[in-house]
């Protein structure tokens, strides 16, 4: 039974990540409002559309997280009580392809286009390819701190649920 209760707090805990997803979108999307508002040079106009592109896609991505992880919390008291052994089973895999995904996307990827956003930022003289580059650059640290620290997260639920198995 502390097993059940790990699963659920650590989908709590996401549901909690998701809402940063939600708020930098929310910043993001105001400050595109912003640029397009008050935005007299050519550089601050051609901030509208990649601000407003980045704060939709942590916004599609922070309320993604937030209604999987919110279904979660109560599929899994029924899956504990349908069958322990075979919930543990499922999560333990559902865990590793996870982490897979993380070591991937974030720790290679991200960092990846970190790089090229910057490349973009030095070698283009264009104001909306800075501002492609400068936005990018804010949204992949912004993904990259929220993700690593759900990684860690992960890495924890995993290694108990590895220990519930062994029991």
């Amino acid at each position: 039974m502390q097993i059940l209760k790990l699963a659920i707090e650590w989908a709590k805990a996401e549901v909690f990540s998701s809402r940063f997803f939600i708020a930098f979108g929310v910043l993001f999307v105001s400050a595109s409002i912003g640029f397009w508002q008050l935005g007299k040079t050519e550089l601050a106009k051609s901030y509208i559309y990649p601000m407003l592109i980045a704060g939709a896609l942590l916004l599609i991505v922070g309320i993604g997280i937030f209604y999987a992880n919110k279904s979660r919390v109560t599929s899994f008291a029924i899956a504990y009580k349908d069958n322990s052994s075979k919930f543990i089973d499922s999560e333990i895999k559902r865990t590793e392809k996870s982490m897979g995904e993380y070591k991937t996307i974030v720790f290679k990827v991200i960092p990846v286009i970190i790089i090229t956003a910057a490349l973009l930022i030095i070698f283009i003289d264009k104001p909306l390819w800075r501002a492609i580059g400068i936005t990018t650059i804010g949204m992949m640290i912004i993904i990259l701190l929220v993700d690593s620290n759900a990684n860690v997260r992960l890495e924890t639920y995993h290694s108990y649920l590895l220990q519930e198995k062994r029991h």
